[in-house]
């Protein structure tokens, strides 16, 4: 199968840098972010490649989810482009939020 180009939103670029800041914090270190950002990379790359293998929401049939720690990542494919449109900590409360990626 293809590889796509990946997309991301600038919102997701932003999410994704608010994380890898929060436990540069939080831990004193970039070790577990730089971790984190590769996880992200690598599950976003597989992505690209077979963008079935998350599973899709139940409001928007174009709209999947794939699981990386405790983040979901939420994302839609075009032939050609994987479109990153957020990552979410599953942690959070899933009303602290304007959009409704579930």
């Amino acid at each position: 199968m293809a590889k796509r180009k990946i997309v991301w939103t600038n919102s997701a670029k932003l999410e994704l840098k608010e994380i890898l800041i929060y436990w540069t914090n939080k831990t004193k270190s970039k070790t577990y972010s730089k971790k984190l950002s590769t996880s992200f990379s690598e599950a976003v790359n597989l992505l690209s490649q077979h963008p079935k293998i998350g599973r899709t929401t139940t409001t928007d049939e174009n709209t999947r989810i794939s699981i990386v720690r405790n983040y979901l990542i939420f994302y839609e494919a075009t032939e050609t482009q994987l479109i990153i449109l957020s990552i979410w900590d599953a942690r959070r409360d899933e009303n602290d939020t304007d959009f409704d990626y579930t």
